[in-house]
Order: structure tokens, then sequence, then C-alpha cells
């Protein structure tokens, strides 16, 4: 079998350009020497489980029908993954090409909805790191390991890749996370960045308007990874089957987490970070789209937490303004929806990555349960975004199955208040056409102080109000000295009172087995 020509080399590239740069499963320098002269970072099961899941992006590309056709529509190369690493498995030939071919089964596994197979694949590779001592930093037993700098370079990225799928797919499906980090830990530096300054395309798109951009991998997967830290904290102490959320101690813990997502986002390198309150015309790399959008997604995972900790009797502006969970809450919901957005009209719905989908499905919950907190009276602009999300929604489960698990969610629960959303008008642009224009453009704007008149902070905001006041740490603003307009934060006790009292929707895709 000749492995560099088609569809082999345009299913490589696919995944090198979208999944690759986010999870960093393989380490393609070694990957690709060793797949030319058979040394021990490629098998056969690495590269076909590459090709099958490059499969699902590529399947309704021009040309890729005729291409996949003698491979079963691209299932033979799922098939002979699957064989090749159990038949490693049952001879104790297990090395890292194993452990990333458990990886990426497991991840096509979960965006097809097949929970069990899925979190047994990644079960399997966190034992086998386990087993093969990567979970203990490499550098300290060189000597008695034998191990080169190659060595422990691919075995930290290969730690911290198991470290970041662990807490999604716990995420997810509502399990514990079984990797967790410490002293002897390999350390979350990664030594070879020559991937940082690397071109970055979307591969598979014939958009000419995409310039290359610098891809920024490496530093997005050391960010990433910071992250995770703060998102195995979350689902352990708010998420688990044992927590107590009505204790002081659940109080300060989510304070203390609070308080670490700010600086994450404070000290995010500026090449990382979008702006919402000034998005670009086009998007940046996809992996840095999903970077911020997890960052919102588990702020929201977090602050929901703080808003059922809050007093029932006090209004949102009695609390400190930067640790308002309600505003925490929605602005990050409205953030990812308008980044969500852009990255359609960029890139489409094709590439849409789970992790992608479910942060826009947690910023639907949070819009239920603005509709949930005042259902006699619900807003058009949350109807409409509502109405936005769910069609999204529908349109990446070709990719991601899984997600009608929780479009069924969100659905259900608007059965129950009664509400149609099929007869508001969904925002422009909802089909995910590249072409389209931008998310109603006045909808994201920043926060205003004190120093502003009231017709000051609303002078470009129509008269539907369709708008959404974000909160500053977002939008790089430091100089917020309060008396600031709540706008449609400004509600009363009682419906404040509402937000906290009503239980959100399930974190989980897994119906069945809730934890959360």
């Amino acid at each position: 079998m000749r492995i560099q020509t088609e569809p082999y080399r345009y299913l490589l590239d696919s995944h090198w350009s979208w999944i690759q740069p986010l999870f960093n499963f393989v380490y393609r320098p070694a990957f690709t020497r060793d797949m030319k002269t058979g040394g021990q970072y490629y098998s056969a099961a690495l590269f076909n489980a590459i090709l099958s899941h490059s499969v699902r992006w590529c399947k309704t590309e021009p040309g890729m029908e005729q291409l996949l056709a003698p491979f079963n529509e691209g299932s033979s190369f799922f098939q002979t993954a699957v064989t090749n690493v159990f038949e490693n498995l049952r001879t104790g030939r297990s090395k890292i090409p194993s452990v990333q071919s458990l990886l990426l089964l497991s991840a096509q596994e979960c965006g097809r909805g097949n929970r069990t197979q899925a979190w047994l694949y990644s079960g399997m590779a966190f034992r086998l790191i386990d087993d093969m001592g990567m979970c203990i930093d490499g550098q300290r037993y060189t000597d008695s390991a034998k191990l080169s700098a190659e060595d422990i370079e691919i075995r930290n990225r290969l730690f911290w890749s198991c470290f970041f799928w662990d807490k999604l797919i716990a995420l997810y499906f509502g399990r514990a996370p079984v990797l967790q980090n410490s002293h002897i830990s390999p350390p979350r530096v990664i030594m070879d960045d020559t991937a940082e300054t690397e071109l970055w395309m979307p591969h598979g798109l014939s958009s000419p308007d995409y310039p290359p951009r610098q891809a920024h991998s490496i530093s997005c997967f050391i960010q990433m990874c910071g992250l995770a830290e703060i998102l195995n904290q979350v689902l352990i102490q708010f998420y688990g089957p044992t927590c107590d959320l009505s204790s002081s101690k659940a109080l300060a813990c989510a304070l203390e987490q609070s308080s670490k997502m700010r600086v994450w986002w404070r000290d995010l390198p500026e090449h990382l970070k979008i702006n919402v309150g000034a998005l670009p015309r086009q998007a940046p790399p996809s992996h840095i789209v999903t970077l911020n959008c997890l960052y919102h997604t588990i702020n929201i995972l977090l602050h929901r937490t703080l808003l059922r900790l809050s007093s029932s009797n006090r209004a949102p502006s009695d609390i400190n303004i930067d640790q308002n969970p309600l505003i925490q809450c929605i602005s990050s919901a409205a953030s990812i929806i308008a980044l969500f957005d852009l990255f359609v009209r960029t890139f489409g719905d094709g590439h849409v990555v789970l992790s992608l989908a479910y942060s826009l499905y947690t910023a639907t919950s949070i819009l239920l349960l603005e509709l949930q907190a005042n259902p006699r009276n619900p807003q058009r602009y949350t109807m409409e975004r509502l109405s936005y999300c769910l069609s999204a929604l529908e349109r990446v489960k070709k990719t991601n199955p899984v997600i009608a698990t929780a479009s069924e969610l969100i659905h259900k629960e608007l059965e129950a208040l009664g509400l149609d959303i099929h007869a508001y008008t969904t925002l422009p642009n909802a089909t995910g056409d590249r072409t389209g224009q931008s998310l109603h453009q006045p909808t994201f704007v920043p926060l205003s102080t004190g120093s502003q008149s009231s017709a000051q902070k609303t002078s470009s905001v129509p008269d539907h109000r369709n708008f959404v006041f974000m909160d500053a740490c977002y939008l790089d603003n430091d100089d917020l000295t309060g008396g600031m307009d709540y706008d449609i934060l400004d509600m009363s006790p009682s419906a404040f009172e509402a937000f906290t009292q009503i239980e959100p929707l399930s974190t989980t895709m897994n119906p069945g087995f809730d934890f959360f």
C-alpha cells in the first residue's frame, strides 16, 4: 500500500490542520519520520486511526466519495485501526502509538455518541500511560529509563494530551476525572516549539480570502492544559457525586477557582485572546477559537455554581461586579454565541469539533435559564438567540451525532414552558454560510463606566434593545469603576431569586448516568 497517495495524504493533512493543534495527540515530526523508516513512533493502528478520524471532517468534500469508495466510505480505516490496536494489546506490544490510537478512537466514538466505547478506549489509554511511567516526569529518570530528549518530549506531550482529553470526556458524559496533576507529573512545558511559528490554513476550504496565519499551536495547547487544570477542580469540587454545594467550603473554593479563571484570562497571550467586543472579519485558526470558547464554557460551569450558592435575597447590584455570577454566565454565553458564529461564517459547519458544539450547548442552557426565570414574558432577543443556537446544534449533528442528546434536552424544557421556538425568526446567517454577514453587529458591546451618561451608554443600540452588556474583563477594560447600567441584568430581586432557584440543564450528554 502506497501511504503517500490519495486519499491518505489528503486525510493526513486534514488531521494536522483541524485536530492536531487542538489536542496534540501525535508528535508529527516523529510520526512522519518513522512512517518512512518503520520506527517506534509509527504503527499501522495509529495511521489508520488518524485516517478514520479525518474522514469525519472530509466525507462531504468534493471528490472524497470516489476516493473513499474502495475503503467502504472510510469505515475500513476504523476497523483496521481497532483490529491492529487490540492485536498489539493482546500480544503486550503496546507502545506510545497504541496510546495515541486509543485516544483517537475514543474521540471518534465520542463524537458518534458511542459513550461506552469512548470511555473504555480513553480509559485504556490512561492506564497505558500509567503503565509506561508517563505520569511521572521523565527527566528525573533519564539514566535508568534510558530516555532520549525526543522520548521525554513525546512522553510529556502525551501525558498532557491525555490530561486534557480526560477532563473533556468526563465533562461530556458525567464521569469523574481519572488523571491528576502532582509535583511528580511531567512539566507543562514543550521544548520543540517549531509548530508555534508554522503557517496554518483551513484545510479543505477553497476560499482564497483566508491568508495563511501563524498557527500558535504550542502556546494554544499549553494554555489549554492550564485551563484543563481549573476544569479538573470544577468537576471534582462542584459536579461530583459527593460534593456539597451548600457548604461554606464550596463557596470559598468556587471563589478561588473564579479568581484563577480571571488570572488565566489576564495572562493569556494577546495572540490567543479574541475580543468579542471587536471581532475580526475572519476567525483566527480554529484551535484558538475553541480555546476561547472552552474558557467561557468553564466560566459558565463555575459561575452557575456560584449563582446557586448566592443568597436568594440579594439582587445583582448587591454583588461585587467582577464576581457577579449572573453577569459572568450571561456574558460568557453571549461570547460563545459570537465566537461560534464567527467560526461558522469563516469555516462553515463541517469542521465544528465536539468541544465547540458543547460550548454552544452550554451557552444555550443559560439562555434557557433566562426564559425559565421569566416564562410569562420571554424577551424576543433571547428567543432569537435560542432559535439560532438550536438551529446550529441541529446542523452540527452531521459531524457530532452525540450533540443530538443535548438538543433534545433543550427542546423538552421549551415544551415544558409551552414556548414555540419556531415562532421567532432566527438571527441572520443561521445557515453557517461562510459568505454571510455577522451575527447582529450591535449585539456585543462593552460595559460602560460610571463616567458616561445613560444616553452615551445606549446611543448605538437599536430601539428593540437587542444587545448584551459584556463583562469588562473580557474586553481588556481594566478601568471599570462601577455605576454601570446593567440593562438586561438590571432585574428585580424576585427575578434574580428565580435564577438562583432554577435547576440548570444537565452539563452532560449521557442520560441515565448523570452525576452532574
